[in-house]
């Protein structure tokens, strides 16, 4: 079938001569001619719409020399059979595949609106109009900045920024064993409760959105490590002032939380503004560093209020936690509050 080709994408190499190409069902080849006009005669509004019980696909011309005027010229060519459109078909082409092949029933399309017609199905329709949509998009792409490395080489850089981020957290659980003894038990417990939802949510991100854990995913994770500690060193800071001022851990750990609550969740606030600001202006892997600092931050809210608080209230009352030295340091009697 020799035609005209109203072309929405097509290469140089075809813009001059008569080529072959297939339909986009694979059913049938056709013959087409030199392109005529490219997708960006249309406005970008093609829309499908049900007419006398048929689907049918309508797209608006631009208007002036690229629009309309170089349209009804192709038209009246196509309907008139001359010899640049013999078979009154204009074919249009997407990415060397012809995806409709309408016979133009009009010489001039005054109105300035184009209708395909034909036995289309609902989702036929609106994928034509979507081609067209595309078509009258002048979109140039540009390749941005591409890194290239084997299959092995990034395994093995994710395995290592894992094995770092181990290493990094048992150093970090050894100075707080040393620094408020056993009630950095309650970090170690926060640090897991952290890592099993941060890890459901991503396996859950995973099966339903296609999200993978990255180098710089990971290396998000890492750095909100950082921001989950300082949450227990801002309540545990807290409770060792009252401790060391004459009050039992049961008497200060309710009152203690509250104050410090405020301060965690302002700078985790402040965390997750830079996340959203990494998110919004950046592209590739510091989006996947951004996603996995603002998730973690997230994680560490929720397990700051509903495991680290009722956790420590619970240990509060204890008796081995009143006696002795706790957080690291021994209480002093206190004579006004009664104290011992």
């Amino acid at each position: 079938m020799s035609g005209v080709t109203d072309s929405i994408t097509t290469t140089e190499d075809d813009r001059d001569r008569d080529v072959v190409l297939p339909g986009q069902e694979g059913e049938f080849v056709y013959l087409v001619g030199p392109t005529g006009a490219t997708g960006k005669v249309f406005n970008n509004n093609a829309k499908a719409e049900i007419s006398n019980g048929s689907w049918i696909v309508v797209a608006s011309l631009r208007d002036g020399a690229e629009g309309a005027d170089q349209w009804n010229s192709l038209a009246t060519a196509c309907f008139n059979a001359t010899d640049v459109c013999p078979t009154k078909q204009l074919a249009i082409v997407l990415d060397g595949k012809v995806i409709s092949a309408p016979t133009v029933q009009e010489p001039v399309f005054s109105g300035g609106n184009v209708q395909i017609t034909g036995d289309f199905t609902e989702k036929e329709a609106k994928q034509l109009a979507k081609y067209l949509q595309f078509g009258a998009v002048p979109v140039r792409f540009s390749a941005p900045t591409v890194q290239t490395v084997s299959a092995s080489l990034g395994k093995d850089s994710l395995k290592a920024a894992i094995v770092s981020g181990i290493f990094g957290i048992l150093l970090v659980l050894l100075f707080l064993l040393f620094y408020y003894r056993v009630m950095a038990l309650v970090v170690f417990g926060g640090l897991a409760v952290s890592g099993l939802l941060l890890w459901s949510v991503i396996s859950w991100l995973s099966k339903t959105n296609g999200l993978a854990l990255t180098l710089s995913g990971t290396a998000g994770i890492i750095v909100s490590i950082g921001v989950t500690v300082d949450s227990y060193v801002v309540f545990f800071e807290r409770l060792k002032d009252d401790v060391q001022s004459g009050r039992t851990l049961k008497n200060s750990a309710q009152r203690g939380f509250e104050s410090a609550w405020r301060t965690i969740l302002a700078a985790d606030t402040v965390s997750l503004i830079g996340a959203l600001v990494l998110w919004w202006l950046t592209v590739g892997s510091v989006r996947g560093f951004a996603f996995f600092l603002g998730l973690s931050t997230l994680t560490d809210i929720v397990v700051s209020y509903f495991y680290t608080r009722p956790t420590v209230l619970l240990l509060s009352r204890t008796r081995f936690l009143n006696s002795g030295r706790v957080l690291g340091v021994r209480r002093t009697p206190n004579a006004a509050t009664g104290d011992q």
